[in-house]
């Protein structure tokens, strides 16, 4: 990474382009890996990208949350993510949200419901019913993790209008997604990564 480029102490008021290209150059030096791997969907390839070891940096969460806090729709009332990679993710925009004087809270979305309690699959304030939500997805591959997500929430009575990612790998997630009638955008694509 360039750390020459901007000293962590800047990303607070950084321009969006300062702040896509230190989240590019976080990706590519820390996320970024090849090989020969088994992805969650079963499929395989000769890379993977695990997001967390950017979104879990300081210098991370807080350029993806303030990039991702400026593309949401301005109806938006939460952020979601199906646990354990949309987690940093969520909590990131939603401080941001904070900082920006427009408090947006965060779900996080269990995988199994809660084994105690009130055996909840979401955690976070309780909302209006019909509350639009966006969903955050680190990497987007086949679409599987963040439309689990959507179905939670939808059946909890939530609208949810959007997902963004921070990869997508362009393996038919924007597609499946398209085809649910929900919007996609993702800071990059794999193809911007591989070619940095």
């Amino acid at each position: 990474m360039n750390t020459d480029r901007i000293d962590s102490t800047s990303l607070g008021t950084a321009k969006t382009d300062t702040l896509r290209q230190v989240l590019l150059d976080l990706i590519v030096e820390y996320a970024y890996v090849e090989g020969d791997f088994l992805l969650s969907s079963g499929a395989k390839s000769s890379y993977y990208i695990n997001c967390k070891e950017v979104t879990l940096r300081a210098e991370g969460a807080l350029a993806l949350g303030r990039l991702l806090f400026q593309i949401l729709p301005s109806d938006t009332i939460a952020v979601a993510g199906l646990t354990l990679g949309a987690d940093p993710m969520v909590s990131a925009v939603s401080v941001v949200s904070a900082y920006e004087g427009k408090p947006i809270p965060a779900l996080i979305i269990r995988k199994k419901p809660k084994g105690h309690g009130t055996k909840a699959y979401i955690e976070g304030p309780s909302l209006a019913s019909g509350a639009k939500i966006v969903v955050l997805e680190d990497v987007v591959t086949t679409g599987g993790s963040a439309l689990t997500a959507v179905e939670r929430l939808q059946t909890a009575g939530y609208e949810v209008t959007q997902i963004l990612s921070l990869v997508d790998r362009e393996q038919g997630g924007k597609e499946l997604y398209q085809s649910k009638g929900i919007d996609f955008q993702a800071l990059f694509s794999i193809r911007e990564i591989q070619e940095y």
